[in-house]
């Protein structure tokens, strides 16, 4: 089995690259942008291996205290869009026997575990920090990873944004939303849309709702106004070492007005605005500088929503909607 499809790009012999992922088994081939780079590197010569965060380790008995890992080589099979969808193999991969490895073994590891960002996962960006300090290239940087929390970490660039606050006083997000009318209240930790609650100033109960999200004024919340042009849809852009390379609109369903895909959003070609290049070309400096490889940042009328930094998704619906080779494209600029 293997995934024979070309793809563009320098080879680089055959080099493994790591992916500390979700239990490959739980991965849905056909929406994981985590297999889309995964076969991307493997069509461009690559050994793949996988791990997931528990098989991190360090070496002990090594008076360097070697970062370690339990990974296992994996072979994938060509997953192509058709006009009914995907053609997807059964089985559409087949793994090699786990081993450990120290982790320098891998030139390049992606750190691709899902969110939450919880303590099993600030624990491996810690351990995956040992490696780069040995010369490895983690991708996202892990120190990045730490500090980056997906809605905080836009507030960098406020002026692109929607009016947004930040707090876990009731009484602050209540006048917040008293003066915007309209608002979203988003928590911090969330992720595809879990948890989002549209409400406004005028609605009963909204102090109620306010210390039920901020667990009772502990916990902060972000509160943004209403961006009605979201019927029109969130556009999800990936930028590759700064350069956006790909971009996907999500429409809200019927009665909804999320629009992540986990939650029904309809996933639509789209090309980028002036504006929205104007917005990526703002932020790829930093990126590029806080070793922030592979983000999807999310773009609602112009305006910037959210940078998303653990997993961002979305490869496959730009390779098969917009014709782009955005997983190719990615490994190109990664050996290069």
């Amino acid at each position: 089995m293997s995934d024979s499809g070309t793809g563009g790009g320098a080879q680089r012999g055959r080099e493994p690259q790591l992916f500390v992922i979700d239990p490959i088994q739980q991965l849905r081939p056909t929406k994981d942008s985590s297999v889309a780079l995964m076969q991307a590197a493997q069509r461009a010569g690559q050994q793949v291996w996988v791990c997931t965060a528990a098989n991190l380790a360090v070496h002990g008995r090594d008076p360097a205290h070697e970062p370690v890992v339990q990974a296992q080589p994996v072979r994938l099979a060509s997953i192509q869009p058709s006009a009914s969808g995907w053609d997807l193999p059964d089985p559409w991969f087949e793994a090699g026997p786990l081993r450990w490895m120290p982790l320098t073994a891998f030139p390049r590891v992606w750190m691709r575990k899902d969110p939450p960002v919880d303590e099993a996962y600030l624990y491996a960006t810690h351990l995956l920090e040992l490696a780069e300090r040995l010369g490895v290239r983690v991708l996202n940087r892990p120190a990045s990873l730490r500090a980056w929390n997906e809605k905080l970490g836009a507030l960098r660039w406020s002026h692109l944004m929607a009016p947004s606050l930040v707090s876990s006083d009731a009484t602050q997000l209540a006048g917040f939303a008293n003066e915007h009318g309209d608002v979203v209240l988003k928590p911090l930790g969330g992720r595809a849309g879990q948890g989002v609650v549209r409400s406004h100033g005028g609605a009963p109960g909204l102090r109620a709702l306010l210390e039920l999200v901020t667990s009772q004024q502990q916990l902060p919340v972000m509160v943004q106004a209403f961006l009605p042009a979201v019927t029109a849809g969130d556009k999800r852009i990936l930028l590759v070492d700064g350069e956006p390379l790909g971009a996907v609109n999500r429409r809200p369903a019927a009665g909804e007005f999320r629009s992540n895909l986990a939650v029904g959003g309809e996933p639509e070609a789209c090309e980028l605005t002036d504006q929205e290049r104007d917005i990526c070309a703002e932020l790829a400096p930093v990126l590029r500088a806080e070793g922030l490889f592979f983000v999807g940042i999310d773009v609602i009328d112009g305006r910037l929503s959210e940078i998303n930094v653990t997993s961002p998704t979305g490869v496959r619906e730009v390779e098969s909607l917009g014709g782009v080779p955005l997983a190719d494209l990615t490994m190109e600029k990664l050996l290069a």
